[in-house]
Formats: structure tokens, sequence, C-alpha cells
């Protein structure tokens, strides 16, 4: 993957990051104003949790020469 092609990639992932980020704080108010009860928004949650943990890991695997984040 050329430079241009990484960089394009890091600003779909930080977009797709961001779009996980706020669907994590939803569903943590969600869960909160369940009492901690919905067994559906845990694991939603945890869902969300994980795919932001996988973009993570790709957006750090971009950055082989140190130079992007």
């Amino acid at each position: 993957m050329n430079d241009d092609e990484k960089g394009k990639r890091f600003l779909e992932l930080i977009d797709d990051q961001n779009n996980f980020q706020w669907e994590i704080v939803a569903k943590l108010t969600s869960l909160i104003s369940s009492d901690w009860n919905s067994e559906q928004l845990k694991n939603e949650l945890k869902t969300l949790v994980e795919n932001h943990s996988k973009i993570t890991k790709e957006l750090n695997s971009l950055d082989d020469k140190g130079s992007i984040l």
C-alpha cells in the first residue's frame, strides 16, 4: 500500500473510529439509564468496543514507519 492509499485508509478508519466512539457513548448512556439491567445493551456495547479495538489495531498497523500517527 503506497503512502497515499495509507493516508486515505487512515482517514477512513479515523472516521469509523469516531462513529464507534459516539455509538459507545450512546449505549453507555442508555445502559446507565436502565440501571445496567439490559443484557441487549451490554452485548451491543461489547460488540462496539470490539469493533473499535479492531480499528485501532488496523490504524496502528498502517503506521509502520511511525509517520502517520
